[in-house]
């Protein structure tokens, strides 16, 4: 039997899909956008209260807008891309927040991930300049080198800290700066 929750949720995606199926709708949709509600005072168009991750999904047949969507319902839609970019979005949160708090943030299972590395390279996170020779390909496989890498020396944990604070700290502060409800 269907939860609440889920029946709501049905009705609000076939609403506004041009398909009146279910498991063909679902592949009309793509996540548009992500926010961040801190107070958590904002409920999903499921019904579901206290949502911290508010996200927007835009059907691309017709360019109908659902929102807010959280996390556990885009998991409903089961569909793998979007379960990993629902992840990703809210990992950038995360390191964001880590960054904020002035952790010391390394490259480790804590806070990257490889899929959130190459989210990163694919956005334009790495900066070309001329410790990378311009090439900022060579900064995420330098990164994704030293992930997959059990033991590093204290030079390749300096570049490894070096490419976080100078490239993907700036990325993360711009791209998340006006999507933090506080």
């Amino acid at each position: 039997m269907e939860s609440l929750y889920l029946r709501n949720l049905k009705s609000a995606v076939l609403k506004y899909s041009d398909s009146s199926n279910w498991n063909a709708a679902v592949y009309e949709w793509e996540i548009y956008d992500v926010d961040e509600d801190d107070t958590l005072s904002e409920s999903c168009v499921c019904g579901k209260e206290n949502l911290r991750y508010l996200f927007t999904i835009k059907n691309k047949i017709n360019g109908n807008i659902l929102y807010p969507i959280g996390s556990s319902c885009i998991h409903k839609f089961e569909r793998k891309e979007l379960n990993d970019l629902a992840t990703i979005k809210e990992q950038l949160f995360k390191l964001l927040h880590a960054v904020e708090s002035n952790e010391f943030i390394e490259l480790t299972s804590e806070y990257f991930t490889r899929k959130l590395l190459r989210y990163l390279y694919d956005n334009n996170a790495f900066e070309p300049n001329q410790y990378n020779g311009f090439n900022a390909y060579k900064d995420y496989r330098f990164l994704i080198d030293m992930f997959n890498k059990r033991n590093r020396t204290y030079k390749q944990n300096q570049k490894a800290t070096a490419i976080i604070l100078n490239s993907i700290k700036p990325y993360l502060e711009k791209l998340l700066k006006d999507k933090i409800k506080r």
